[in-house]
Parts: structure tokens; C-alpha cells; sequence
């Protein structure tokens, strides 16, 4: 009988990890999660505001509200679904203000036994593309140092401080980050960081204990998507160096391989608009970033529709065709 020839095996896609927290990581994860990628999103754990802050004071879990964003970012479900996951109640005694994802992710927190398991339930239901890990399996409280000497305590307080951040701490400082998370670090082709709040929702991921150093000694292409705006009373002023800058001088070392920014003009009445909440477009500073190592990806990255939000499908594009390059070389 004739042997049949061995079929090659189908090539594995590269494995990214992307870390951070609020609205810009799920913006990017819409377009990233359209490309032949295997993704891990490594989430926050800090907010106590809004919804997720009352669920994590009362049932003593993680606060949800990072999650449940990227867990809608990255659903394979009907557009309808995806708002419901995102309805956020306006009435009724201890419901209004809570969103129906939140309370999803409580509900399977509690009945699968952990917030780990929750969230491996939720994202099975909603047949998400990728996996999503919290940094830490339990929740964290930020502290901040501020310029004129004075310590801020919470998430939420931090940002209405009105002050400029000198130094972010963990409390507590010894927190396990999850290990999942780390064997992904290990595990990736690439690791990408941004965008997002720089003290609030990126810094907390990395200063958990073994996460940046997971990642300073990886192989992987390491990539830093910054912010378009500063934000008010965490990045006023700041400049895309700046960014680097604090997050150096928080881990002890350079991170990142590759920069990306977005480089197109933004209108002036949008500017203005944005100017009266206190935000400006980051000023880019490229030669200061390239001395400093870095290499610099620039584009038209953005688009306005009620508010600036990265062009997921450019930005997207970027980074797979950077992972890919990475990947086949690497491979």
C-alpha cells in the first residue's frame, strides 16, 4: 500500500501579549483581534470607582470594569449582545450605576469558586478571541507620590489630586501577580504596552512583582503604543519621552524595542475642545526617544468621532506586520 505524504503542519499564529487597562487597550484589541494572532490581554486590577469600585468593596472580588471592556473587545458575539454586556443601569436602589457585564462577571466569580474561573466562563459565552488574564488574582490598592510631597491613596482619588505624579506605588507591594500571566510573558513572540492611563492603568501591571522582569528578559518584540493626549492630573505636559521616561524610572531599565505614535495634525477646534478638560495632543519629541534607543513607528493613527480614539485597523496593521517581521526571523 503506498504511504501517504506527511501533511505539513499548519503554522502556529505569533503569540502577543498586550498589557494595560481602560478604553484605549480595548479600542486597539478590536483591530488587533482581527488579525491571524494568538492574544493574551493582561488587565489591571486597580480601579476602585463607579460600579467596579462598590462590587469590589461589597463582594471583596477584583474590580471587573477593565475586564469586562476588553472581554467585549475581544467577543465573537452579535453587535446586540455587546451593548447589553456594556448597558449600564440609570435607575433602581443598588443597581443604578452598575453595568450588566460587571454583575455577569460577579455572577461567575461566585459561582465558579474565583475571579480567574469567572472570567474563563464569561469569555467562553461570549466566544472571545484570545485570553484574558488579570494581572493579579486579587485586587490592588494604588498609592501615589505627588510632587509637593504628599501621598494620594486610590485609583479614583489620584486622578482628581489636580497634582503631578512623581512616583506610583502597589499596596500591597509584595502582591503574586498571576501565574498565567507570567508563563504567557514567557511564552510570547511579542509584548505590547499602551495605550491607556500611564500611572493608572499601565504602571500597575508592570510594577506587580516578576511581570517586568519577565518581560526585560524576554526575546519577544517589546512595543509601546503612547497615548495621543495627555491626561489631566496624570500626563499634563508630558511628551512621548516623558511616557518612556516614567516608565523606566519605575522599573529600573528600558522595556520596550519599538515606539508607536501617531504623528497626524489634530484639528484645532478639536484641540480646543479637549484644552477645556485640561488635555493636549502629546508633543513628539522623536529624536529625543531615538537617542534614547528606541525605534520610532510614526502614522496617521487616530480618528475623531465624539472623542480621539486610535484608528484600530491602521494601528493594528502596524503592529501585526512589526509581530509577523519578528516572529519569522525569531522562528
Amino acid at each position: 500500500m503506498k504511504r501517504l505524504a506527511p501533511q505539513p503542519k499548519a503554522k502556529a499564529n505569533p503569540r502577543i501579549v498586550v498589557i494595560g487597562g481602560g478604553t484605549g487597550l480595548s479600542v486597539m484589541l478590536r483591530g488587533l483581534k482581527e488579525k491571524p494572532l494568538d492574544i493574551t490581554a493582561i488587565v489591571t486590577v486597580g480601579d476602585d470607582g463607579g460600579s467596579s469600585g462598590i462590587l469590589r468593596q461589597e463582594l471583596q472580588i477584583p474590580p471587573p470594569g477593565d475586564i469586562r471592556n476588553v472581554l467585549s473587545a475581544l467577543a465573537d458575539v452579535e453587535p446586540l449582545l455587546e451593548e447589553m454586556l456594556n448597558y449600564r443601569f440609570q435607575n433602581g436602589a443598588g443597581l443604578a450605576g452598575h453595568s450588566l457585564g460587571n454583575l455577569m462577571l460577579a455572577a461567575l466569580t461566585d459561582i465558579s469558586g474565583d475571579f480567574v474561573s469567572g472570567i474563563r466562563e464569561l469569555s467562553r459565552v461570549l466566544a472571545v478571541r484570545g485570553r484574558v488574564l488579570p494581572a493579579a488574582d486579587q485586587a490592588i490598592v494604588l498609592r501615589a507620590l505627588m510632587s509637593d510631597g504628599t501621598y494620594v491613596t486610590g485609583e479614583s482619588a489620584i486622578t482628581k489630586a489636580n497634582k503631578r505624579i512623581e512616583r506610583i506605588y502597589l499596596e500591597p507591594p509584595d502582591v503574586e501577580p498571576l501565574e498565567d500571566a507570567v508563563q504567557a510573558l514567557r511564552e510570547a513572540d511579542a509584548i505590547l504596552v499602551g495605550p491607556g492611563s500611564l500611572y493608572t492603568s499601565i504602571l500597575p501591571n508592570l510594577l506587580v512583582p516578576r511581570l517586568a522582569q519577565t518581560i526585560e528578559e524576554s526575546d519577544a518584540i517589546k512595543l509601546f503604543v503612547c497615548n495621543v493626549m495627555t491626561q489631566p492630573g496624570e500626563t499634563d505636559g508630558y511628551s512621548v519621552n516623558d511616557h518612556l521616561a516614567a516608565v523606566r524610572d519605575h522599573v529600573g531599565h528600558h522595556l520596550f524595542d519599538y515606539v508607536i505614535v501617531n504623528n497626524s495634525d489634530i484639528p484645532q477646534d478639536i484641540q480646543h475642545r479637549y484644552a477645556e478638560q485640561g488635555a493636549k495632543p502629546v508633543k513628539l519629541d522623536l529624536d529625543d526617544v531615538r537617542r534614547e534607543g528606541y525605534k520610532v513607528i510614526a502614522d496617521r493613527l487616530v480618528y475623531f468621532h465624539t472623542y480621539l480614539r486610535h484608528d484600530a485597523a491602521r494601528l493594528s496593521h502596524h503592529i501585526h506586520q512589526l509581530v509577523e517581521g519578528w516572529t519569522l526571523r525569531k522562528r
